[in-house]
């Protein structure tokens, strides 16, 4: 049997940074009490005027591969999950890999919003199961979704932030990756997203006036408040049982960081201990596809994941797609 392991991590985060009160001078109004008591963010980095999400991924990634102590080369796949490409088309999987110089790597980009890592991990750990010509792979979560913000939106530009994240697999014949579960509910596909620029909407002067002049990211509908701390739990169960595993059993979860409060209500509703679920959304915002590897990253430089611990991603976004993997950590 051959098996994909997490040999390494990366993260990146951009230089520039803007705190609530930041914020609250560009909009003209008070968000840092109601941002920090409700959803649990303090601050939140941006990426700079020159640079593009390929730039965020090829930073994430090189912190990764030289963890990992492998070269770029000797890499068989590249995939990148973004719903903030650096084109419409080609795949920003592309990009990265040129940038990298990983001549010898397939590409492609996973767009499943903010649960494209985790979809892209269960793929990319799927692939090396089945086929072994593929030893390494490279999977980047970026974000670059303030390029889509109107700062003038109290909706929005209070909650996201750039970034990006990384993790190397390998082939073992241990066993690292358990598992995955894919979930949608197709029908909010219409609730939050960027809905300019597509072949539903062209990007003309006339669709261009309802956002600004730009493309720009918006919550067009509600969904539910408790979409996520209803359906993690099931995506956790249904996975969990598959790998003949626990709840108790799990030492580390990492989940989208988009509310602090809404992690607290699910790991009450999970019966488990805040302490094992790690948190970042309070130091970077809310970045996407790109938060859960980034905050992997976070807790293992913080000494939180260790050899042998089982980790849960569980992960939401846009679509509304959802995606949760199980790990067993090898590195």
């Amino acid at each position: 049997m051959r098996y994909a392991n997490i040999l390494s991590t990366g993260r990146y985060v951009p230089e520039k940074l803007l705190t609530n009160a930041d914020v609250e001078a560009i909009l003209g109004e008070k968000v840092d009490e109601w941002l920090q008591q409700n959803v649990g963010i303090k601050q939140r980095h941006v990426m700079a005027d020159d640079q593009a999400t390929s730039d965020l991924a090829v930073a994430a990634a090189k912190e990764a591969l030289a963890r990992a102590k492998v070269d770029p080369k000797d890499l068989d796949l590249v995939l990148v999950a973004s719903d903030t490409p650096d084109y419409l088309s080609p795949g920003t999987s592309s990009v990265v890999q040129a940038k990298l110089g990983a001549v010898n790597a397939g590409t492609y980009d996973i767009n499943a919003a903010c649960a494209g890592w985790v979809t892209a991990l269960d793929v990319a750990s799927k692939t090396i199961s089945a086929d072994d010509s593929y030893q390494r792979i490279l999977v980047v979560g970026a974000y670059g979704m303030t390029r889509y913000v109107n700062w003038k939106d109290k909706k929005t530009c209070t909650l996201f932030a750039d970034g990006a994240g990384a993790v190397v697999l390998g082939a073992s014949d241990k066993p690292g990756f358990l598992g995955a579960k894919l979930l949608a509910n197709g029908e909010y596909h219409d609730a939050l997203g960027i809905y300019t620029g597509g072949t539903n909407r062209p990007a003309t002067a006339e669709t261009l006036k309802l956002t600004d002049g730009r493309p720009a990211v918006q919550f067009v509908r509600k969904f539910p408040s408790t979409f996520n701390t209803e359906r993690w739990p099931i995506l956790l169960d249904t996975l969990l049982k598959r790998a003949d595993q626990t709840l108790d059993d799990v030492k580390l979860f990492v989940f989208t960081q988009l509310n602090l409060r809404t992690i607290e209500a699910t790991m009450k509703a999970l019966n488990q201990p805040m302490a094992k679920a790690h948190y970042t959304m309070d130091k970077w915002g809310y970045t996407g596809s790109a938060c859960i590897p980034m905050t992997l990253d976070d807790a293992v430089l913080q000494g939180k994941v260790k050899k042998g611990d089982l980790v849960a991603f569980c992960a939401s976004g846009g679509g509304l797609a959802m995606a949760s993997a199980l790990y067993r950590w090898t590195a």
